[in-house]
């Protein structure tokens, strides 16, 4: 593996300008305005991994945005590994709390990451971390040291919930069979404290409508005398979650996984540090189920949150209405045994049951995802912690994230293969948010691990 790694120290600087070319794309899937820009990130995908030296490699068109695949196979007696990562982004707005353009990609130096970290939309959810994964696959190639078979798939919809995705697996699934997925779209503890995804949450998210009077009135003349749908749908919320923490949404525990005392104690082997959380995120203090760690509310215990709430009048100035409507986004995140159909159905029926007479509600599903565990006993988890222990001189541990990434459920049913969930960015990388950014040591650091990986696996 040496001359792998020396390949990839006097390339780094090279890896990092290719990337930053991918950045500058803004392969934004849930904004129409931005087809071009998704069609081109695709194109340009596609030509990185022939340049590695992919074979086979093609943009596949899908109902929605392509999907682009390559591979490499070596030897039908060695195992194949399938790589997944998507190439589209989240939107960036806030536009105004980014400190420079979001697709102007730069490099600063922070608390977090001394030796610097890349600041753009992408460049760690997903561009940097599966841009890692085509790397390392060159290092390989480049000092002909790959171990086994390896398959690509890179998918432009994952941020607006994979919606071609499953046609498309099941669709090729002979094309994509293999003998694991590895998935590098998640992230480690600490830099101090590596760590292998061993879990992750399911998603169930909904939008609601609360409408009351058939057209906006003027709340001078009715205020007072009619349902606010504001009001209304502020107070039906408030009572989605009680003061211990508890979902109120009938039925929502039943199907929960019940975590052991011990794992809950390995889990908490991470050394939560609450005062470290606060002050991650300016905060005074935090709140959450009872009788959990945050550790554990933010991995093994099921939530509840309003991501997005809207009515009546919000522009410039003031005009003073009671709106016809009001509504909001909510999503909950499912762990082991729920569902999202069991949740979406339970949430409905408590949403209407909990509304005024006087008001009408509407909930409308959107996407949904399974949670995911890859136990810690495997060949899969073993050959993963074994190459980040190498690359990172430390013991690495399991640990459960509160994300979804509702394909490795998908891969495991249709393919049936288990997904190894080796991701490198920190929790503090501001994905999502304005400022997202991705550490340099980070970025190398799995550059190194994945060829590690594939050795390890391949044994």
């Amino acid at each position: 593996m040496q001359e792998t790694l020396n390949y990839i120290n006097e390339n780094k600087l090279r890896f990092v300008d290719e990337l930053f070319e991918l950045l500058r794309i803004a392969s934004i899937s849930a904004d129409p305005a931005y087809k071009n820009e998704v069609l081109l990130c695709a194109d340009k995908v596609a030509e990185h991994l022939k340049n590695a030296g992919a074979d086979d490699v093609e943009v596949c068109q899908t109902k929605g945005y392509p999907i682009v695949f390559g591979q490499k196979l070596i030897d039908k007696n060695l195992p194949t590994i399938l790589v997944y990562g998507h190439y589209d982004v989240q939107p960036p707005d806030p536009l105004e709390l980014w400190r420079k353009p979001p697709f102007e990609p730069y490099i600063e130096k922070t608390e977090l990451h001394p030796d610097g970290a890349i600041f753009a939309r992408g460049s760690a959810d997903d561009k940097g971390q599966f841009f890692m994964q085509i790397k390392a696959f060159e290092a390989m190639m480049k000092t002909n040291t790959l171990p086994c078979n390896i398959k690509f798939i890179f998918e432009g919809e994952e941020e607006v919930g994979s919606v071609s995705l499953g046609d498309f697996v099941n669709e090729f699934k002979e094309k994509l069979s293999c003998d694991c997925i590895l998935i590098s779209d998640t992230h480690i503890y600490s830099n101090e404290q590596p760590t292998v995804t061993t879990g992750l949450r399911g998603l169930s998210y909904v939008e609601v409508e609360v409408e009351g009077p058939n057209r906006d009135l003027h709340s001078g003349l009715y205020g007072g005398a009619v349902p606010n749908p504001i009001h209304v749908l502020s107070r039906m919320i408030a009572k989605l979650i009680d003061d211990d923490g508890q979902i109120t949404v009938d039925g929502f525990y039943d199907n929960v996984e019940d975590v052991s005392d011990a794992d809950r104690a390995d889990m908490n082997k991470l050394k939560d540090n609450p005062e470290e959380f606060k002050k991650s995120i300016g905060l005074n203090g935090v709140e959450g189920e009872a009788g959990y760690t945050t550790l554990e509310r933010t991995s093994i215990r099921p939530t509840l949150d309003c991501n997005g709430i809207w009515g009546g009048y919000t522009g410039e100035g003031a005009k003073t209405v009671i709106p016809s409507k009001a509504s909001a986004k909510i999503s909950m995140r499912l762990v082991p045994y729920q569902t999202p159909e069991e949740i979406t159905e339970k949430f409905t029926k408590y949403f209407e049951k909990i509304a005024p007479d006087n008001v009408r509600v509407k909930v409308t599903p959107h996407h949904g995802g399974m949670p995911y565990v890859l136990p810690s006993d495997t060949k899969e988890f073993l050959a993963a912690k074994n190459a980040m222990e190498t690359a990172f001189g430390k013991e690495v541990l399991p640990y459960r994230s509160g994300g979804s990434i509702p394909i490795t459920s998908l891969f495991e049913q249709v393919l049936g293969a288990k997904s190894v969930l080796m991701g490198f960015g920190l929790d503090s990388d501001a994905i999502h948010s304005p400022n997202e950014h991705y550490g340099l040591f980070n970025f190398y650091k799995g550059i190194e691990s994945i060829p590690l990986f594939f050795e390890n696996y391949s044994k």
